[in-house]
């Protein structure tokens, strides 16, 4: 799986730490950097496809993630069903 990209992101000039914080103080410092970035969208699906469960990703904390893929399952099931 190619991840140049994530060279390109806000993310690569902070500290990796920064994106796996331990409160929400953390989750929104992180967020906020993870606003405008060129690669934002492209590494919230990589976070998805992976099922990474820990760090903010493309501007998700991992409870935001969990919410996507449980909504993406139901709307899998409404239009199957």
């Amino acid at each position: 799986m190619d991840t140049s990209w994530m060279a390109t992101g806000n993310c690569a000039t902070h500290p990796p730490d920064t994106f796996f914080p331990s409160d929400g103080v953390g989750v929104e410092i992180a967020r906020r950097i993870c606003e405008g970035c060129p690669v934002q969208e492209r590494c919230l699906e990589y976070a998805l496809r992976n099922r990474v469960d820990h760090g903010v990703w493309g501007g998700a904390s991992e409870r935001q993630r969990r919410r996507i893929l449980k909504a993406r399952r139901q709307a899998v099931s409404a239009l199957a069903g």
